[in-house]
């Protein structure tokens, strides 16, 4: 019994004993021990085998359990130290507590008598302050009613001295004056309720009156509307009322502005009336003439008498422009069946000219609303057409070089001037317009006229096709065109400009580069089947002849010229007229119209070749491919084809050299077209034989190294054909070497034959098929069989054992496969 008290005391000291990790982790964190009692897995099996691992060792019992127990006793001791340590804890803590309550509670006495003693002192600084307040509101008041009182005597003497000045007329002091008195008034604005304020306000106003109404009369005593003498110069009186003028209301300087130039130009009315012979526009120069020389009259008489800020030159200037505007306006309506084109163009350049000299001499400051709206203006611009002058044959040098593209430096600054007289003859431009028309219609009729005299253009194999000359001519006068009518207006006109254009772009396009395209014959020509299988190098002849190929590469080289320069002819339209005309100015149905000569000039070109191969082709398909005893050297068909395109593709890349991307897509279509025509002729030969297919694999490889070399054959410099050409050629050539290689198959077992033209032509046409057994010289019999084998084997690709050891048996070997193409290869060699 008291074995079992003693475990069962054991097991529940071992239950009050057991920690939590994390406790158990703190308290190692804490009390850092090696000793295996210490450790929260301890094992008293473990630790006795420890102590005593062999039986030898039980020996030292005694020692071991008088350690242990001495070990016991420690512990004991300072659990017990411990325990009594702890007992006077509580009552410590409590004492700890209490004392730090009175501190607290002494500390919130002291704060409660410093914020009593804070608010004694800001009371005491209020009462302190309150004194100084009042002051500083007693000083600034005094001193406001100071300065209003030095200001009240100021006006009223002000008023007082203008009133006398201005019967005296003393128009120098009361500028000065007037200016301080008006300044000193403004401080009263908020005491204009005070009647004495309001009548000084009022006696200043009736002052300015009164000054406004002297100075004009003054004026109008000096320059008088009526009446033809002036005065020798001005007066200082005057002057000075100028200045006065300044500081009153700015409807006297306008008035005495307006009179003053209406006094001035009352000469020129007279002088150059509608009824007079100067006042035609053949002698427009008398007009700029003679305000010029009163330019200089007035700067010699009244120069000083306005202020300079008064700008009264050019307002003299910008009054004479809006009257010669409004003059000329009137004569031209009243005789314009008298206006000529030469005319018309000396007036405005005339004109011009004029406002290029007043933007040089002025700024521009008085185009204000009420004279003439500022013209707004246009962002910067990389126009070649805004060069400095050149003459006409540097201009059609730089663009026969191409440099209609090439920004050249812009006219700078923009004139303000602009259109302030020439504005007038806008609406009489279409006179040019018809004119530019007319002339250009003539050009074009030259251009026809021309060509049929020269006659097409000389071989040329050195720089690539010659561009037309009558292109470069039109652009050029198109320029001229451009450049002229952009200086007259910048509006309507150039738009119907524009549309002029347009009707001889297209009529270029057709009548000089379409209408002198060569025709194609209707009839085949061609040889017979006999000849061509016995002719030799160099005994045919190209349908069109050396002079029509070279005309056809130098209209298209010219489309081509035109094409990209009616795109800049576009922009620099754009550039020339107003911005909200720019969406009305579109060249695109013109560019089409040269794209459109372009796809023909390559299409004849095409067309030509392909014609001069048809004889070969249908010579190919009528040979007995059946009786072909043995695989020799390449059969004549071929050796005609090479030849034909020897001829030709040479003659062509020479005279396109300039233009190399159209030169590939002849190239392009070429093969589009010669490819699909051989296979198609390709199925016409049957029955064909193993030896024949033989031979027709030799030819069509042959056919297929001469269309890769195409680009560069018969050149000197070998270049390699573009990635899209190669890749067209690779894909058709390809397929023909694999229809001829399906032809070479046997077809037995017919599994094995239908799977391997799946395999080679991925071609799911039952009439594809078809054409290959007729090619194999097969009975319908064998191919009704046949047939029908081929549609059930079109949806699942063979794929079992059987087939695949069947034709693992029956089709020909890689190996075997390989080596026939190996003695095609050396056989093409040998040729070579």
């Amino acid at each position: 019994m008291m074995e079992e008290e003693e475990l069962e005391f054991v097991e529940e000291l071992e239950a009050v004993l057991q920690l939590t990790p994390e406790v158990q982790l703190a308290i190692e964190q804490v009390f850092p021990s090696q000793d295996p009692l210490d450790q929260a897995d301890f094992n008293a099996v473990e630790y006795i085998n420890t102590l005593f691992p062999t039986e030898q060792s039980l020996a030292n019992i005694d020692d071991v359990v008088s350690k242990i127990r001495l070990k016991i006793r420690r512990l004991d001791d300072n659990i017990r130290t411990v325990v009594r340590g702890q007992t006077n804890v509580g009552q410590d803590g409590r004492q700890a507590l209490e004392e730090a309550q009175k501190a607290i509670q002494q500390l919130f006495g002291k704060i409660k008598d410093i914020k009593d003693k804070a608010e004694k002192s800001e009371q005491m600084v209020k009462e302190i302050t309150r004194d100084i307040k009042q002051l500083d509101h007693a000083k600034r008041h005094l001193t406001t009613s100071i300065t209003t009182l030095n200001h009240l005597h100021m006006l009223a003497g002000g008023v007082d001295s203008l009133e006398a000045m201005t019967r005296r007329r003393q128009y120098g002091e009361v500028a000065n004056l007037l200016q301080g008195v008006m300044n000193v008034l403004e401080h009263f604005h908020k005491y204009m309720g005070i009647p004495q304020i309001r009548q000084l306000s009022e006696r200043v106003k009736a002052a300015q009156t009164e000054l406004g109404q002297q100075i004009l009369a003054d004026f109008e005593e000096a320059f008088p509307s009526q009446g033809t003498k002036r005065p020798g110069g001005p007066s200082n009186v005057l002057r000075d009322a100028c200045l006065v003028a300044n500081i009153l209301d700015p409807r006297i300087k306008q008035e005495i502005i307006k009179k003053f130039i209406k006094q001035h130009l009352s000469e020129y009315l007279v002088l150059f009336q509608e009824n007079q012979d100067v006042a035609w526009l053949d002698k427009i120069d008398r007009r700029y003439a003679w305000v010029k020389r009163q330019l200089v009259d007035y700067e010699e008489k009244y120069g000083r008498m306005f202020p300079r800020e008064w700008c009264m030159t050019e307002r003299i200037s910008v009054e004479f422009c809006h009257v010669t505007r409004t003059e000329l306006s009137k004569i031209m309506r009243a005789r314009a069946k008298e206006i000529e084109v030469k005319l018309l163009l000396f007036a405005i350049q005339r004109t011009t000219n004029f406002e290029g000299f007043l933007a040089k001499r002025f700024s521009g400051c008085t185009l204000t609303d009420g004279t003439l709206k500022k013209l707004e203006s246009p962002p910067p611009s990389t126009n070649p057409f805004l060069e400095d002058e050149t003459t006409p044959e540097m201009e059609e040098l730089a663009l026969e070089k191409g440099e209609l593209e090439q920004p050249k430096k812009p006219k700078a600054p923009d004139n303000p001037f602009h259109g302030i007289v020439s504005k007038c003859f806008e609406p009489h431009l279409y006179v040019y317009i018809e004119s530019q028309d007319k002339n250009l219609s003539e050009l074009i009729d030259r251009f026809v006229a021309d060509f049929k005299a020269q006659g097409p253009p000389k071989p040329n194999t050195d720089e690539g096709g010659a561009v037309l000359p009558s292109c470069a001519d039109l652009f050029v006068y198109y320029k001229k065109c451009m450049v002229q009518c952009s200086q007259l207006s910048t509006g309507e006109p150039m738009i119907a400009l524009t549309t002029i254009f347009q009707k001889y772009l297209r009529e270029y396009a057709w009548k000089i580069l379409s209408g002198n395209l060569p025709k194609t014959s209707s009839s085949s020509g061609g040889l017979t089947i006999s000849s061509l299988l016995k002719e030799k190098e160099g005994s045919e002849v190209a349908r069109f002849t050396l002079e029509e190929l070279c005309l056809i590469c130098s209209i298209l080289s010219t489309a081509e010229y035109c094409l990209a320069t009616t795109q800049q002819l576009e922009e620099k339209l754009k550039e020339k007229v107003d911005v909200s005309l720019t969406e009305r100015i579109n060249l695109t149905g013109e560019m089409d119209t040269f794209s459109t000569v372009i796809s023909s000039s390559i299409q004849l070109l095409v067309q030509d070749l392909d014609a001069a191969c048809d004889p070969a082709l249908i010579a190919m398909s009528k040979m007995p491919w059946q009786n072909v005893e043995h695989v020799g050297d390449q059969s004549p068909y071929v050796t005609s084809v090479i030849l034909h395109i020897k001829q030709n593709v040479p003659i062509i890349r020479d005279n396109l050299a300039s233009t190399r991307k159209y030169f590939t897509q002849f190239c392009i279509k070429f093969a589009n077209s010669f490819i699909p025509k051989f296979i198609t002729h390709l199925f016409k030969c049957k029955p064909i034989s193993m030896v024949g297919a033989e031979q027709l694999l030799l030819d069509t490889h042959s056919l297929k190294m001469v269309l890769l070399d195409l680009p560069s054959i018969g050149s000197q410099v070998v270049r390699k054909a573009p990635a899209s050409y190669t890749k067209i050629v690779v894909k058709g050539m390809t397929r023909a070497e694999m229809i001829l290689k399906v032809v070479m198959a046997p077809h037995e077992p017919l599994v094995v034959f239908v799977d391997n033209y799946i395999k080679l032509l991925t071609d799911c046409n039952t009439e594809t098929f078809q054409k290959i057994l007729d090619m194999k010289g097969l009975k319908r019999s064998e191919q009704s069989s046949m047939l029908e084998l081929f549609r059930q084997r079109l949806p699942a690709p063979p794929s079992g054992t059987e087939s695949s050891s069947t034709l693992s048996l029956m089709a020909p070997t890689p190996e075997q496969e390989s080596s026939r193409i190996r003695k095609l290869e050396k056989l093409i060699k040998k040729r070579l």
